[in-house]
């Protein structure tokens, strides 16, 4: 298992994290890496970060999430962050062949911040076959 911390620099951006997963692999076997985000206003999902993309999919995000009168006690103005978290998922399970993550010709592994910017932690497992 490993973790990585990576900080964000926005309230809201899609960060391409794939490289430092492979990086965080270490490996040369056949199996699957697991990623978990250790935070309940951050996501993890595959992406085509062709220019834009990012912010067409931020925008996205925002139109799903009601305009409502949140009760959440400490912080109702970050209730949509949470939502919109649970909604997208909070980890990712690629197959990993011979040490390097599988994807697709434009996929990227990302994590979407939802409420930064500040430092998150992602966990990385790895079971071989």
């Amino acid at each position: 298992m490993r973790r990585l911390s990576i900080g964000t620099h926005k309230k809201r951006e899609i960060l391409d994290i794939t490289d430092e997963v492979q990086q965080a692999l270490a490996t040369d076997r056949t199996g699957i890496c697991h990623l978990t985000v250790l935070h309940t206003t951050a996501a993890l999902t595959t992406a085509d970060l062709d220019p834009g993309t990012d912010l067409d999919m931020l925008d996205a995000f925002e139109a799903l999430i009601p305009k409502l009168r949140y009760r959440h006690p400490h912080d109702p103005s970050h209730v949509p962050d949470h939502i919109l978290s649970a909604l997208i998922g909070t980890s990712v399970t690629q197959p990993v062949e011979k040490g390097q993550l599988v994807l697709g010709t434009w996929q990227r592994i990302v994590l979407v911040e939802l409420d930064g910017p500040r430092k998150r932690e992602v966990v990385v497992t790895f079971v071989a076959e």
